[in-house]
């Protein structure tokens, strides 16, 4: 594969994965878990599908490949997806993917004391950045009533920081397999909870269809392409290219639904973003030769 190919392949994963706050805002039930549920069983499957396809492998096969760090990865990616669904749900869909992109510098720091993986020189001021933007955001969702869902969405973006440092740790080529196990898991948590402590697993058919579509066709295919192109092209542009999820996210609900970001929502998400471009930037000039 081309490098070219590798960048339209994440960018279009990036695409699909930022249709997912406006899938949520379409639904009309609230239930977090029913949710989770049966998004996790399209998730699921289509993930094992693209996996099976990327690898050339039968399905058996690719449960055969599954092992203990891909488990490991799914526990991570388990409660990233469920803290992800009820913080789109507690707050803006502006705010959960701005939240969701410190992801990377919790993955530094978490990298650096469990893993010895020094982090770049630059990351700490990028950090400072990010924290004055999160502090924003924070505030701004104080005046709103959205503080919980805020607080939410950083929990989902320390475990989806867990699972990279994971992936690091064991230097997987694709996360496919834990991606597959995150959802199985969700599956099971969900599940379990709306029939224990929930009112059951009842959905409409329209709100079952859209959940659907968004665990195969948002989330799923949207991770599928950019694993499938993250190898061919250095991690620290990657980081750059996703950034595209968090760009179009909030812009789909805002020119259908009319949901508006608000000032602080914006400069907030601003900062913490650009903190994310800058040191992918530094990362990336880093790893240059000189």
């Amino acid at each position: 594969m081309t490098r070219h190919h590798a960048i339209l392949l994440i960018l279009l994963g990036g695409s699909f994965m930022s249709l997912v706050g406006l899938m949520m805002r379409l639904l009309d039930t609230q239930d977090g878990m029913v949710i989770l549920f049966y998004r996790s069983i399209s998730l699921s499957a289509m993930v094992a599908m693209v996996a099976c396809l990327r690898r050339r492998i039968s399905l058996f096969a690719f449960f055969g490949q599954l092992d203990r760090t891909d488990m490991m990865m799914g526990m991570a990616l388990a409660i990233a997806f469920m803290t992800y669904v009820y913080a789109m749900l507690l707050t803006s869909v502006a705010s959960t993917l701005f939240l969701l992109t410190t992801a990377p510098f919790m993955a530094a720091i978490i990298g650096w004391v469990w893993i010895n993986e020094r982090p770049h020189p630059f990351t700490w001021l990028a950090m400072i950045a990010a924290l004055i933007g999160v502090g924003l955001m924070i505030s701004d969702g104080l005046d709103l009533g959205r503080t919980k869902g805020n607080i939410v969405a950083l929990m989902s973006a320390l475990f989806f920081a867990i699972m990279l440092v994971i992936t690091r740790r064991s230097r997987k080529a694709d996360v496919l397999g834990g991606t597959f196990f995150g959802g199985v898991f969700s599956l099971i948590l969900a599940g379990g909870a709306a029939m224990v402590v929930g009112n059951g697993l009842m959905i409409s058919a329209g709100d079952l269809g859209l959940v659907l579509f968004m665990g195969a066709f948002t989330i799923g295919i949207g991770i599928a392409l950019v694993t499938w192109g993250a190898p061919h092209v250095p991690a620290a542009e990657v980081s750059l290219l996703v950034l595209i999820e968090s760009v179009l996210g909030p812009l789909w609900p805002w020119i259908f639904l009319g949901e508006a970001m608000s000032g602080l929502e914006v400069i907030g998400g601003i900062t913490v973003m650009g903190a994310v471009a800058m040191l992918a930037i530094k990362s990336n000039q880093a790893m240059q030769p000189a």
